[in-house]
């Protein structure tokens, strides 16, 4: 299949999307992005045609992927689109002489107008992007009624009023003291809570100088919602967001709002790892071709994506329907395996709803090889990784009519 001219890294980011439009419908979406570096390992004479990463000290692909939240529950709804590439070569003329067109960080708006398309059903989008994202342009062009921004501040822009961003955040009065639990983001990030002072207010940004920026409004009005942490665990950085948005922020309760809806951002972190570490190993990848490796990561991505949905249902306290990850052949499917599953006794059997994704979660663990009591320990990504290539091959088998049954 990676071989396949007909096979695209196009095509297979439009697939992202297909069954997230509808599980969209009618929810206020969260459209969270981000950009991660996968490093392949290689050698003067062996770099496969990828280009340079980081700082130049590796050679691999960028995944830049917008992952789709239900607003109220945290759920992943799945992939709503973006972009893989590797860069050939490297840029003579500087970042800030280039056009947006030509600069790696258009991604940030393009993936956004994506998510205009795939989520047109949503009752209203919320586009949420880290610091890398904080582009005038960003907020110039993307929002519109329904559809919002919230992202974190990377630059001291300059204001209408002549005034700096960084300064209006210090002008600005705490309102409210809070604590906010932080998920753990690796063995040496573990999850803690932290007491946060919240200020916010209105600012009014001001349109860079240079002629890239000329076709963009003077001016863009936003607000400013800031938090500082204090008494941070010793040897811990203190938490301090900047947090822009179109969203309006008329009082704390608001404004703890935006936080809350940022905080929810390390989701799609937890996609990457999925991708690289924890299951899928993508970066242990020996296929020899750059355009062969971006295809397997379009494909991982996808199925990390699935895999996160999976995690997220096992414990069976969601309510998401197995639609929002699985086709309808594969519906199908998962009922046949359902049923083949079937034990004589109330702990043999599939205990959640059908066709509920917490039902699907069930039978994928089983195909990975987990037994299925309750007392035994939850199935974890490498679990529904394995049990993801068994179901993908039922489900191959089951398009031919040849259904093999476990």
């Amino acid at each position: 299949m990676l071989g396949n001219e007909k096979v695209t890294v196009a095509r297979l980011i439009e697939g992202w999307s297909s069954e997230t439009g509808p599980a969209a419908a009618g929810r206020h979406v969260l459209a969270i992005q981000d950009t991660s570096e996968i490093t392949i390992s290689t050698r003067p004479g062996r770099r496969r045609g990828l280009g340079e990463i980081g700082k130049g000290t590796g050679h691999g692909l960028l995944v830049h992927a917008m992952l789709a939240l239900d607003a109220d529950t945290g759920a992943s709804l799945g992939l709503v689109g973006g972009a893989i590439w590797t860069r050939q070569g490297r840029q003579s003329v500087v970042h800030a002489k280039r056009p947006l067109s030509e600069r790696e960080s258009k991604r940030w708006i393009e993936t956004g107008e994506q998510a205009g398309r795939v989520l047109a059903a949503a009752a209203s989008v919320t586009v949420m992007g880290d610091r890398e994202s904080d582009l005038f342009a960003f907020w110039a062009t993307l929002p519109r009624p329904g559809f919002h921004l919230i992202g974190r501040v990377m630059h001291d822009r300059g204001l209408a009023d002549g005034s700096s961003l960084y300064g209006a955040g210090e002008r600005l009065a705490a309102v409210a003291t809070g604590t906010l639990d932080l998920p753990a983001r690796s063995p040496q990030r573990p999850a803690r809570s932290a007491t946060l002072t919240l200020r916010f207010g209105p600012v009014v940004l001001r349109r860079p100088r240079g002629s890239h920026h000329r076709h963009l409004p003077e001016s863009v009005p936003l607000t400013l919602v800031e938090v500082v942490e204090h008494g941070p665990p010793a040897g811990v950085v203190p938490l301090h967001w900047r947090l822009l948005t179109t969203h309006p922020v008329d009082d704390a309760a608001a404004a703890w709002r935006i936080v809350d809806w940022y905080r929810r951002r390390w989701t799609i972190e937890q996609l990457f790892r999925l991708m690289k570490t924890q299951g899928l190993r993508l970066e242990d990848s020996q296929i020899e071709t750059a355009d062969r490796l971006q295809k397997l990561a379009a494909v991982a991505t996808k199925a990390a994506a699935v895999t996160l949905a999976l995690l997220q249902a096992r414990d069976g306290t969601g309510a998401e329907p197995a639609g929002t990850a699985f086709t309808p052949h594969e519906l199908d499917v998962l009922d046949a395996l359902d049923a083949a599953y079937r034990g004589r006794t109330a702990l043999q059997r599939n205990p959640h709803p059908p066709r509920s994704l917490p039902w699907a979660a069930w039978i994928i663990a089983r195909l990975g090889g987990w037994d299925g009591y309750p007392s035994s320990r939850p199935p974890g990504p490498i679990t529904f990784r394995h049990g993801l290539e068994q179901f993908k091959i039922h489900a191959a088998a089951a398009a031919t009519g040849n259904l093999y049954m476990p």
